[in-house]
């Protein structure tokens, strides 16, 4: 039997990019290609390129954190966090309760972390122990769970004993407005940190490097000892059990962890955008979260930080861009409505993709 003299192992071009399709995924290399025509269009519409830039690396750090609350939970086999509004209102608490206590500056900020740790905590492992009891509908439950907890808070927001002017209706003096202003308190307080400002650039330096800290901590916990049983967990619980693992343990652990994740990225978030938002607001802030993730390249069962990142930056850079070029195209003003039909239509692609994920 002859055999051939030499035979190549360089792969061609053609098998580089068919490999690199594969191991990034089609759908988020067309939603990339999508995003950078929008870029590419921008100056040529009347959109300052740097400031869409900027516009896209803002919104990526003020979600950032949320998005990445999505990675333990994943991890252990609890899904998707659809309850993420339970740790979004354990920061709100911790946000007014920090201003009641009359903090200001950089100081209300890391008292709004301190006291929304223990909250975070509370509820986390109260919504752990529920995701325990039922078992194989978890993303059913945290849904209703996430509804019910904004729900709740609207009463609350209202009932509760709060005194500082800077947040109590006026009219009435009690009950928290809608909208409070973080001027004066932790306004920016992470954004102006280092901030590079390079004509119309603007980069949020100390959120990103806050953002950078927290994704690193993950990876880090991912790989301990700790963090490899629960994702032994989230593969094959049966075998993790048979290993000594503690299931119930380790899920609760994840839920905790998510949630606390919560309650810091609704902090950054916050600082970034200047305003704390109450009653419904956190309503539907789990969805561009989860999808975020998904259009990444996570699935139900699995996720990096690699997919925290791609699908964060994909998702807000499609959300803020395509109104604003949308916009100056048309020369109409119907950039909520193209916001709202981008967002909800990603949100939607996602979730019909929350099977697959990148190899």
């Amino acid at each position: 039997m002859n055999e051939p003299l030499y035979t190549s192992t360089n792969p061609t071009l053609r098998e580089r990019l068919r490999g690199f399709v594969n191991s990034f995924g089609l759908p988020r290399l067309i939603i990339a290609a999508f995003l950078l025509m929008l870029y590419i269009a921008a100056p040529f519409v009347g959109a300052g390129f740097w400031m869409q830039i900027s516009n896209t690396i803002n919104r990526f750090s003020w979600n950032a954190i949320m998005v990445l609350a999505m990675v333990p939970m994943i991890h252990s086999g609890c899904g998707l966090n659809f309850g993420l509004p339970l740790g979004i209102i354990s920061g709100l608490l911790g946000a007014t309760l920090s201003i009641e206590f009359g903090f200001t500056g950089g100081m209300s900020f890391l008292m709004a972390i301190l006291i929304a740790t223990p909250i975070a905590i509370i509820l986390g492992a109260g919504y752990g122990w529920l995701l325990n009891k039922i078992k194989g509908g978890e993303m059913m439950i945290a849904t209703y769970v996430g509804f019910s907890s904004v729900s709740f808070m609207c009463m609350l927001w209202l009932l509760l004993p709060y005194h500082s002017p800077t947040m109590v209706w006026g009219f009435a003096g009690k009950g928290l407005r809608t909208t409070i202003s973080l001027e004066g308190f932790y306004d920016k307080v992470l954004a102006n940190f280092l901030q590079i400002n390079i004509g119309t650039l603007s980069i949020p330096t100390g959120t990103l490097l806050f953002f950078a800290l927290l994704a690193f901590a993950m990876w880090a916990f991912l790989h301990t000892k700790t963090g490899t049983a629960m994702t032994a967990v989230g593969s094959n619980p049966t075998f993790a059990r048979a290993a000594g693992v503690n299931v119930d343990k380790m899920r609760l652990l994840s839920v905790v962890i998510s949630t606390w994740l919560a309650a810091i990225g609704i902090l950054v978030y916050e600082q970034g955008f200047g305003f704390i938002q109450l009653y419904m607001a956190p309503f539907y802030m789990a969805l561009p979260a989860v999808s975020a993730i998904l259009i990444g390249g996570a699935s139900v069962n699995k996720a990096s930080i690699a997919n925290v990142i791609i699908g964060t930056f994909l998702f807000q850079g499609i959300v803020t861009m395509t109104p604003t070029v949308m916009n100056n195209m048309i020369h109409m003003d119907m950039s909520e409505v193209i916001r709202v039909v981008a967002s909800q239509g990603m949100i939607l692609y996602a979730l019909t993709r929350k099977t697959e994920a990148s190899k």
